[in-house]
């Protein structure tokens, strides 16, 4: 007679799940111990054995390994991130060097590309120019209640790829990735926002692909408008909010009207500014030149190259020099030439500042007459011509001074002016090089030389920390000038000796706590902060309470185990839940 199980309705079981809200996808790590799957209500949802981080790490690279093109990597990693956050930015942090570039540029300029043809997942928030009046009952569908930060672009200047439409969401999503990864934001609390405010870009409207609003570009008004209701919904929503401004054809109105109001900047011409500034700040200590003595031609006069060209002013002009003085230290060229009262053209209000009046009707058409007629120490890139800093110029540069500073800024790597190899190549080894886009270490001379990269996470992240740890009502532009200083001053003794303009990027969230500490004790001095607590502390104790309060995803697992022994000792201490959590355990 064969046997059958019987049964067994009279048996009941504690409910596994414990938590009261559904699981998030970060829930689903597999680092998470048995007894913490079950009170979030994953366990049986992931395979059951328990893997260390290391474990987690070399799954992640191998499968990023299979991926041939790097737009299938940046796909992988946007995946990651959305579906196990903890592990992403573990991963992110222990391999920044190798995961930057496809997590923000160079990579993110083609994803922005063909961001309507990659679409997966929703990653941020669309905001429409049909949507106006509504803006504030739109972002009450955001579903985080506390964001500290936020990253807006109209798409109208992506990179140097031009006017993208709201394919350019690429650019705040991965921007505030690297305020979480860099300095310790929490992803939750990170808002991208795309501005869909139409697009000039004709190809973009009539493809059928594209998933923005087919209509052309509003105008300047239309904008400032849509903007002014933005930025008071921004702040209803969320008070304290920090707002940076991202890839706007012309960034200057909106900077200029609202920063004075909001905690707001601009990091294409503040950030950028102060980034190059703090590789300036060291490369002329180890040019030898005295700052009286600089002369710099900018290679491109457009928003980005005149906010770098102001950040130096303002050095100079801390170092002795009066306003005018340091302003006649710069020459900047644009398609036309050299940027010049008498050139015959209505110059755009930016370039006003710079513009010369000594050059006597003479004109000089092209980037190598003026490096000519100027005999430059100081060579700058924002043009995004790719390799118009040529053999013949960098071999000049390499004849005028010893040790020139030349800083190809352009992205993405295509469009540099220059590589660190031809720099350091013809001007015999002695080049002091920054470049925007990450370019390999050479070997010249019989040694490997490393090459400095301006990238604008050295400051964009620890600005925001900052603002935000400080409470800032706004952000001036001492403050912006304050997280240049600091990240010049972040490099380590072998960095030092090595003669490297910034530091080595795994270090990046110790130079973030400089630059925030920085910027919180500049908005203290002014009185823009609103988080007095910290007044009194010392720098290293500032530095210390700053860190405690950065996102550490090697963490979270840990406090998830936290949680549930708190859970279990409440349990315990109320008695009547005590046998329900110790089922778990």
């Amino acid at each position: 007679m064969v046997s059958h199980p019987i049964a067994n309705f009279g048996q009941s079981y504690a409910p596994m799940h414990s938590k009261a809200t559904p699981p998030l996808s970060s829930d689903y790590d597999t680092s998470h111990s048995t007894a913490v799957r079950k009170h979030l209500g994953t366990y049986g949802l992931t395979p059951p054995s328990v893997e260390s981080f290391e474990t987690q790490a070399r799954r992640c690279l191998h499968q990023l390994a299979l991926k041939s093109t790097s737009i299938d990597k940046y796909l992988y990693l946007s995946q990651l991130r959305n579906t196990n956050v903890h592990l992403f930015y573990r991963l992110m942090l222990d391999h920044l060097k190798d995961l930057a570039p496809l997590i923000y540029t160079p990579v993110v300029g083609e994803a922005c590309q063909r961001w309507s043809e990659i679409y997966q997942q929703p990653e941020g928030l669309y905001l429409s120019y049909a949507d106006r009046g509504s803006l504030f009952a739109i972002l009450q569908n955001w579903h985080h209640p506390k964001v500290e930060i936020t990253v807006i672009t109209d798409g109208s200047r992506i990179l140097g790829l031009g006017d993208l439409g709201i394919n350019g969401m690429g650019i705040p999503v991965g921007k505030l990735a690297l305020y979480t990864g860099c300095a310790g934001i929490r992803p939750e609390a990170t808002l991208p926002l795309m501005l869909d405010l139409g697009t000039g870009n004709k190809a973009l409207r009539e493809d059928p692909m594209y998933m923005g609003s087919r209509r052309d570009k509003v105008t300047a008004e239309e904008e400032k408008e849509f903007l002014d209701e933005l930025m008071a919904a921004l702040t209803e929503r969320w008070p304290g909010i920090v707002i940076q401004f991202e890839d706007f054809k012309n960034p200057f109105p909106a900077l200029e009207r609202y920063r004075d109001t909001y905690t707001c900047f601009n990091d294409d011409i503040q950030g950028t500014g102060a980034v190059v500034l703090a590789g300036i700040i060291n490369a002329v200590k180890q040019s030898g030149v005295p700052v009286k003595d600089q002369r710099a031609v900018f290679m491109g006069a457009g928003s980005a190259g005149v906010g770098v060209a102001k950040q130096i002013v303002e050095f100079f002009v801390k170092e002795g020099l009066t306003e005018d003085e340091a302003r006649r230290c710069f020459w900047l060229v644009d398609t036309k030439g050299l940027v010049t009262n008498d050139r015959g053209d209505k110059l755009a209000d930016h370039k006003v500042y710079f513009s010369r009046d000594d050059s006597k009707g003479q004109q000089y058409k092209s980037l190598s007459e003026v490096v000519e007629y100027v005999k430059p120490t100081i060579l700058m890139g924002l043009s995004t011509i790719g390799g118009i800093f040529d053999e013949n110029i960098l071999m000049r540069m390499g004849q005028f001074n010893d040790r020139p500073i030349i800083f190809p800024l352009s992205n993405p790597s295509a469009n540099s002016e220059c590589t660190f190899e031809d720099a350091m190549k013809y001007t015999n080894g002695r080049a002091l090089f920054a470049s925007g886009s990450p370019f390999p270490d050479i070997e010249y001379d019989g040694k490997v030389i490393t090459p400095g990269q301006g990238n604008n996470m050295y400051v964009f992240p620890g600005i925001g920390l900052g603002a935000i740890l400080s409470k800032s009502v706004s952000v001036s532009q001492e403050m912006i000038y304050a997280s240049a200083s600091a990240l010049s001053t972040s490099l380590s003794p072998s960095e030092i000796e090595s003669e490297w303009l910034y530091p080595e990027v795994g270090r990046i969230r110790d130079v973030s706590v400089i630059v925030a500490r920085g910027v919180i004790r500049t908005a203290q001095r002014e009185g823009l902060d609103r988080e007095l607590s910290i007044r009194h502390l010392s720098d290293e104790d500032l530095d210390l309470w700053i860190r405690e309060r950065m996102y550490d995803p090697r963490m979270e697992t840990k406090r998830a185990e936290m949680e549930l022994e708190s859970l279990f000792a409440d349990s315990n201490a109320g008695g009547g839940k005590q046998g329900r959590v110790e089922s778990h355990l």
